[in-house]
């Protein structure tokens, strides 16, 4: 097969930038080239992203109620777009894939006016704005949970559910068991913040902790994210309930940490949830209340439905409701045992596999 280039539209968050990755690496193993087509803050989370050649687009955002607001963001996208459409012209990419987000505006937009073939991925329970404006005019959508609100009807009929690909040293750990606590043993405790909405649970789960009772605090380890500006303030809370802690603002070992895990406290982002699925580990997610059409409760509902992780809205999060939570999770291991089944029973491993295939057959069909 001659070379073939597949543009990777990706950018703002781990979220979009991590199942864009595994893509790419997959296609990659197949034997295409890739271009990303990213922005400032997606090249945060693109260290390790296998591309060929990288592209900076010019593109921005605005809420509905700032007219002034949109008609930048939208000189910013034409801006964005023509550039795109040049380096398309040069480049003749066989086929460009958006992870949504407004950073792969501008590519999805000078591929559809050029007759590229066009794929679109939606991570979340809920289609996203810009994946909302796209989806009926791309040559096919792909999405990660067996729901998709918000979706026109039309869209949602044929949309194809493949799942979120995982990043490969996630995908690794569907093939390792899940081994409870021993009793009397360690409890390994791993908090995740995500990149919005940190706050709350940097200063929410050490106080919770530190309410445990002291036969759970003296068996438990705990890893948390959180910002840069909670750290102090949670080591000392440690410190306090005498419980092992390692507080950082980002982990880069999320697979090793992962496996670890008796437990995971965190929000519902789709990666998120994906990976705790693929993982097969126990959850207590907390839904970003801000989260753009609520779509992080849609999210956790796919394990929650099977019974794999408890949710606890912000509004009913408290310091007491938490630690009651973790109290009553961390000394039944039989429950986290059922959890990692249910857990598993809604993975789709195979996703990165499934959406290559997707791809492959757009831009050569």
């Amino acid at each position: 097969m001659p070379e073939r280039i597949a543009v990777v539209a990706a950018g703002g968050t781990g979220g979009h930038m991590f199942p864009a990755q595994a893509l790419a690496e997959e296609l990659i193993r197949r034997g295409w080239r890739i271009l990303l087509a990213t922005d400032d803050r997606g090249a945060l989370y693109a260290d390790k992203f296998p591309a060929d050649v990288r592209i900076s687009l010019s593109a921005a955002t605005a809420g509905a109620g700032d007219p002034m607001g949109m008609a930048r963001a939208g000189v910013a996208v034409l801006k964005g777009t023509l550039q795109a459409r040049a380096i398309f012209k040069r480049m003749d990419p066989a086929v460009v894939v958006g992870f949504g987000g407004y950073p792969s505006l501008p590519s999805l937009l000078a591929a559809l006016s050029q007759g590229r073939p066009t794929v679109i991925h939606e991570q979340n329970a809920v289609l996203g704005r810009v994946n909302r404006f796209l989806a009926p005019k791309v040559r096919e959508v792909a999405c990660a949970f067996p729901t998709l609100e918000k979706a026109p009807p039309k869209v949602k009929a044929r949309a194809v559910v493949v799942g979120n690909p995982v990043r490969p040293e996630i995908r690794e750990l569907y093939d390792q068991p899940y081994v409870p606590p021993e009793p009397g043993g360690r409890i390994r405790l791993l908090v995740t913040g995500g990149s919005q909405g940190a706050l709350l649970l940097s200063e929410l789960v050490p106080q919770a902790v530190l309410r445990l009772p002291e036969d759970i605090r003296a068996r438990l380890e705990v890893q948390q994210q959180t910002r840069k500006e909670s750290m102090d303030g949670a080591r000392k809370v440690y410190a306090d309930a005498m419980v092992k802690a390692e507080v950082a603002p980002f982990f880069r070992d999320m697979a090793g940490r992962l496996a670890a895990a008796h437990l995971v406290l965190g929000r519902a982002g789709a990666s998120t949830v994906c990976e705790l699925a693929v993982a097969g580990r126990p959850s207590l997610l907390a839904p970003l209340k801000i989260a753009a059409d609520d779509h992080q409760v849609f999210n956790a509902r796919l394990l929650a439905d099977a019974d794999a992780a408890a949710v606890a809205l912000e509004d009913e999060l408290t310091v007491d409701s938490l630690a009651a939570a973790l109290n009553a999770l961390l000394r039944d291991p039989d429950w986290l045992a059922r959890m990692s089944k249910g857990a598993r029973s809604v993975a789709r491993p195979d996703a990165a596999e499934k959406l290559a295939d997707l791809v492959v057959r757009t831009a050569l069909g």
